[in-house]
């Protein structure tokens, strides 16, 4: 089924400076902003990991007259590989609904926007799937409503839970087990929203505000007060009724999740990372994210056709890297 249909798009008294549509912003999805994206000329390769043990230990030794100085090596393993598939949606534009078409309706842009935000929500769904889950990093922590034990806590909209304290615990274990401090916390809004409203939180944050005004908490003041060089919250949304049912059933795509992860700001060589996204440049065509949008004719069915495609894939790169919390908050 093709919408909108005619009716859809021509009305008797139409407003020319009025248009009214629910799109979600792109700032909503933080996919292409959690790891660093590694632009790839080849829709499949292999690429090197390094064995971070190797590097980290102490082999230095005193080294007598006249005798070799001690050996060190490390290994490297080059059997990991990474594959882009293509991922792709359209729309068409029939030509009755182009020719029946009133001002402000523009089709073509408004079929970009479409199949732009499908690619979005893919992208983002995709992400929860690979990073937004548990048994994906070597840190897994379960949020429960009381008497944590081992590998929970207490869900961080109880006021007297310890978030701070939990992620900086989890900080401490990613640093003293790989060498590097986590520099990003990925949080779900509803994540979000209870950190900024946690009296911990707002009690150290309230000294460095206006005297007189209410203490405001946002992704600044929870970076300063985690230590990280940002904090990304993902604000997207899915709608995972069929296409045309009588009701939508939206609900958050990262919804009441945590991550914690290093990630540089750039890929590279002997660069570690929680992950990394490989998007296919080498498409032709493909932007710096591996995307391209066509407008192409499709004579047979009488209409134009917007579509899109995106090639890309997003890999876990080091486990020991990341901590993550589910349903960490009720």
């Amino acid at each position: 089924m093709s919408l909108p249909t005619p009716s859809d798009v021509h009305v008797n008294r139409p407003l020319t400076n009025i248009s009214i549509a629910t799109i979600q912003a792109a700032q909503n999805f933080i996919a292409a902003r959690a790891f660093p994206i590694v632009p790839v000329q080849k829709q499949s390769d292999a690429y090197f990991t390094y064995d971070n043990a190797f590097w980290n230990s102490d082999e230095m030794k005193v080294r007598a007259p006249a005798t070799e100085s001690e050996g060190g090596g490390y290994s490297v393993d080059g059997t990991n590989t990474y594959f882009c598939p293509i991922y792709s949606i359209h729309k068409d534009i029939p030509d009755e609904l182009r020719a029946n078409a009133d001002v402000p309706i523009n089709l073509d842009r408004e079929a970009t926007e479409y199949v732009t935000l499908k690619a979005l929500i893919k992208r983002e769904v995709l992400f929860a799937t690979n990073f937004m889950a548990g048994s994906v990093w070597t840190r897994d922590y379960d949020g429960v409503s009381a008497s944590p034990t081992t590998n929970e806590v207490l869900q961080w909209n109880d006021a007297s839970s310890t978030p701070i304290e939990d992620v900086w615990a989890a900080k401490e274990y990613i640093l003293e087990a790989t060498g590097f401090e986590p520099n990003k916390l990925i949080l779900g809004y509803p994540v979000y929203r209870a950190l900024i409203n946690h009296p911990d939180i707002v009690d150290r944050v309230k000294y460095g505000q206006t005297p007189n005004k209410p203490a405001m908490v946002d992704v600044s003041e929870l970076a300063q007060v985690f230590k990280v060089d940002e904090v990304l919250v993902s604000r997207g949304i899915k709608n995972t009724a069929l296409e045309g049912a009588a009701a939508a059933t939206h609900s958050f795509i990262n919804g009441k999740k945590a991550l914690l992860v290093y990630a540089p700001n750039s890929p590279g060589i002997m660069t570690p990372s929680g992950g990394y996204i490989f998007s296919w440049t080498g498409y032709l065509g493909a932007g710096p994210e591996g995307s391209r949008i066509l407008r192409m004719r499709a004579d047979l069915k009488h209409c134009d056709r917007v579509e899109i495609e995106i090639a890309f894939n997003m890999k876990k790169i080091s486990a020991d890297l990341g901590a993550f919390w589910d349903s960490v908050v009720a």
